[in-house]
């Protein structure tokens, strides 16, 4: 059974927020370099808990949604989640071991090292779309790092978040990991902190609105924001395996997912071919949308008539709007829908659409292609199919995106030895693997001289001797 839900006192909840972090700094001052034996405790304690209340997580989930699927919850963000701790464990010891450096011939035999240092107190900002991964997968890299966190849920998953609050009560004393929860005011007394590192996943705005508050304090930050990822299809792949790979990274979470194919870039002539096998696909996978354990609700109502209304929005201004299913209104479930003959002026083409929502554009050459997605801002994910390796390194050498996926969506998001990070208006900074690891550290260079060096050679007063030594030093 998931956790009762009782909305929480926002006053209350940000003094409880400046008690935790003020404990959390003390105990880092009493422990600044937590050793390997506790790191791996730390993350053995996160993996039991995590497997220990899976059902529970599951079922608050699947409440504050209205419905959500368990499989999507368990395949999408508890199993990459358990895969990135393995990957941490096994990989730790490297991690941590100093890196030696070159030293400059002029300065030997000194020698050179940077030195992976836990940062100390680090915030993490998680959003309401896959709260247990986007909470539990950076708390990993804070983990392997060294470091103690305070966790941020979203006021739209309430009941996750006290499921959570209460996991890690049982696992973890709160100065090692504690979970907020709360709404608007506890975000933003949250990113007014002066964290040593915050991690916010969210929207560009409100990614914009913590950057403010960070740099208040100069707190170093890492963004994990979204934008309009595109897919190329290029006339020469299969429409038909294109639709079916497409629609399923749209439909997962129904399309709520930050690198979900925001639009696709066809063919020119493809449209119907592209619409009958995005139909077929979905009949397929979700047969009676509305009833269908498989198919996840839209979040709630606010986020439910904000992609109605885009719908609106873009059939009024002459698009021609195509739903691959048949849905009940009132199920709280919005049918996978295409649309056709989309312009700059429709809502589908500016915001970020996080919904099962999905433009197709029409396009005469790859250039034009390429230059459509150029002409806008960054995104988070680029999605390309095509076989021809040429084109792929075009494609890969002319565009700029957080990360991409050839001839599938979504996966890479999933692999352990790939940083997570977006470019531009999608974001800033790297989490997850050696990259999350090293965004939690602050590697510390450092230079060790030797008992015996020829420094002495440069001190004043200067002479002939640092002139020859200089004209050596300059060739």
């Amino acid at each position: 059974m998931h956790a009762q839900f009782e909305p929480h006192d926002s006053q209350a909840e940000k003094t409880r927020l400046l008690t935790l972090f003020e404990r959390q700094r003390a105990a880092y001052a009493e422990q600044p370099f937590p050793g390997e034996a506790l790191r791996r405790d730390r993350m053995a304690r996160l993996r039991k808990m995590l497997q220990q209340h899976t059902d529970n997580f599951c079922a608050a989930i699947a409440a504050d949604f209205g419905h959500r699927s368990v499989h999507e919850t368990r395949a999408m963000e508890l199993m990459p989640t358990l895969s990135s701790l393995r990957h941490a464990e096994k990989h730790l010891r490297r991690w941590m071991k100093p890196q030696r450096r070159g030293v400059s011939i002029w300065f030997r035999p000194a020698s050179n090292t940077v030195v992976p240092q836990p940062l100390g107190v680090v915030g993490i900002i998680v959003p309401w779309n896959y709260p247990l991964l986007l909470a539990a997968r950076p708390l990993v890299s804070a983990f392997a790092a060294g470091n103690r966190a305070i966790i941020k849920m979203s006021e739209f998953t309430p009941r996750f978040g006290e499921a959570l609050r209460q996991a890690f009560s049982e696992y973890f004393d709160e100065t090692e990991v504690a979970v907020v929860n709360g709404g608007v005011e506890v975000a933003q007394a949250f990113s007014a902190l002066p964290w040593d590192h915050l991690l916010f996943t969210g929207s560009t705005a409100v990614g914009r609105q913590v950057m403010r508050a960070a740099a208040d304090n100069l707190t170093p930050v890492t963004l994990e924001l979204g934008g309009k990822s595109p897919t190329l299809v290029h006339a020469d792949f299969p429409i038909e395996t294109a639709a079916q790979r497409i629609l399923y990274g749209k439909c997962l979470n129904s399309g709520q997912t930050c690198v979900a194919p925001d639009y696709v870039l066809l063919p020119k002539g493809k449209e119907a071919e592209f619409e009958a096998a995005a139909r077929a696909s979905v009949q397929r996978c979700y047969p009676n949308i509305a009833s269908n354990p498989d198919y996840t609700n839209v979040v709630n109502h606010r986020h439910l008539d904000r992609l109605r209304g885009y719908l609106k929005d873009a059939e009024e201004k002459g698009a021609r709007v195509v739903p691959l299913a048949d849905c009940d209104p009132a199920s709280g479930k919005l049918a996978p829908t295409l649309v056709f003959g989309a312009t700059d002026e429709m809502k589908v083409l500016q915001d970020e659409i996080f919904g099962p929502i999905l433009p197709v554009l029409a396009y005469d050459t790859l250039d034009e292609a390429i230059g459509y997605v150029n002409a806008r801002p960054r995104p988070l994910a680029l999605y390309y199919f095509d076989y021809d390796n040429n084109r792929i390194s075009q494609v890969l050498s002319r565009t700029i995106s957080g990360g991409v996926g050839i001839n599938e969506t979504i996966l890479h998001f999933g692999q352990d030895d790939l940083p997570v990070g977006g470019v531009g208006a999608s974001g800033m900074g790297n989490c997850d693997g050696r990259e999350g690891f090293e965004t939690f550290s602050k590697l510390k260079p450092v230079f060790a001289q030797s008992r015996l060096n020829g420094m002495k050679l440069f001190y004043p007063p200067y002479g002939k001797r640092i002139e020859t030594l200089l004209k050596l030093m300059l060739r």
